[in-house]
C-alpha cells in the first residue's frame, strides 16, 4: 500500500475508532509505521487529528441530547471539566466521558484541545513501543 493510501487508512480507522462504532487503529497504525517508519510524525498527526475528530463527533452527539434530568455521575464530570476528556483515549469510558462532555455543554474548543493531547499521547506511546519492538525484533 502507498504511503498516502495507509495515511489515508489510518486517519479513517482512527475517526472511527473515536465514535461510538468500534475500530482499532492501534493496529493500523502498527501498518502504518512498519511499512513507512519515515513517517512517524505525520502518522502520529493524522491518528491524532483522526482520534479528536472522532470523539468531537460523540461530543456533538451528546449535545444534542435533551437535558431532561441530571444524571449524577455524568454531574461529576462537570466538577472536573473538560481536563477529564485527557481520558478520552481510554477504551470503552472514553466514549462516554466525550458524550457526557457534550450533554453537559463544555466548552468545545477545550473539549477539543484536552481530548488532542490526551489521545497525541496514547499514539505516542504506541508508537514509540512499535519501534523499540521493531528494532529489538531485527
Amino acid at each position: 500500500m502507498t504511503e498516502s493510501a495507509s495515511i489515508v487508512s489510518l486517519f479513517a480507522s482512527s475517526f472511527l475508532g473515536a465514535t461510538l462504532l468500534p475500530g482499532g487503529s492501534e493496529a493500523v497504525l502498527f501498518l502504518v509505521l512498519k511499512a513507512h517508519p519515515e513517517s512517524l510524525w505525520i502518522a502520529l498527526g493524522i491518528a491524532t487529528l483522526g482520534n479528536t475528530l472522532g470523539g468531537m463527533v460523540s461530543f456533538g452527539m451528546g449535545w444534542l441530547l435533551p437535558q431532561t434530568q441530571q444524571l449524577k455521575h455524568v454531574e461529576r464530570m462537570r466538577r472536573y471539566g473538560t481536563p477529564m476528556l485527557l481520558l478520552a483515549w481510554v477504551p470503552l469510558i472514553g466514549d462516554a466521558l466525550c458524550l457526557a462532555a457534550g450533554w453537559l455543554r463544555l466548552v468545545w474548543w477545550q473539549a477539543a484541545l484536552f481530548m488532542a493531547i490526551g489521545k497525541f499521547a496514547r499514539y505516542g506511546v504506541i508508537a514509540i513501543g512499535m519501534q523499540q519492538a521493531l528494532m529489538f525484533a531485527q
